[in-house]
């Protein structure tokens, strides 16, 4: 059943890619050919915080850190109750659809600033291993979710 074979590697995809995701580099920047960065999503939460944006620091990391983390815990806790026996989801899996919502917003966001970093002639940009580990976990992590649903909402067996 691929239910039972594809449901444990997502849910441990998920927080190791969001790990990755968080600390690798997302984006990197190339001005005038000698000047780089390379930010990460944590880098730029601690950048943000530290010249003094302390509410743009925390709706960064409202969005990119603590929802993702809490849909994966919703998820598990999901995964666990099933796991258990529990025919249905718990009252935390409402929140899913909430959290979901968001878990693409920082991937958009990125493509946006490589997109306008490239039209303005400012600087070069180009993707970098965290974005794609930061849409991997999102994805794993949605793709777990819809499983469990799936495979709640089947129709019992039995003869």
């Amino acid at each position: 059943m691929p239910y039972q074979l594809l449901l444990p590697p997502l849910l441990l995809a998920g927080p190791f890619f969001l790990a990755l995701g968080l600390t690798l580099p997302l984006v990197r920047f190339e001005k005038l050919y000698f000047f780089e960065e390379t930010p990460s999503l944590i880098g730029i939460v601690t950048t943000l915080w530290r010249d003094g944006s302390i509410m743009l620091a925390f709706l960064v990391a409202l969005f990119s850190v603590l929802f993702p983390i809490a849909k994966i815990l919703v998820v598990f806790f999901e995964a666990a109750a099933r796991g258990n026996g529990s025919a249905r989801p718990g009252v935390l899996s409402g929140f899913i659809p909430l959290l979901s919502k968001w878990s693409m917003m920082d991937v958009l966001l990125v493509a946006l600033v490589i997109v306008a970093a490239k039209t303005s002639g400012v600087a070069d940009a180009f993707t970098q291993p965290g974005l794609w580990f930061y849409a991997g976990s999102a994805l794993s992590v949605t793709v777990a979710h819809w499983m469990l649903q799936a495979h709640n909402n089947a129709p019992p067996r039995g003869g």
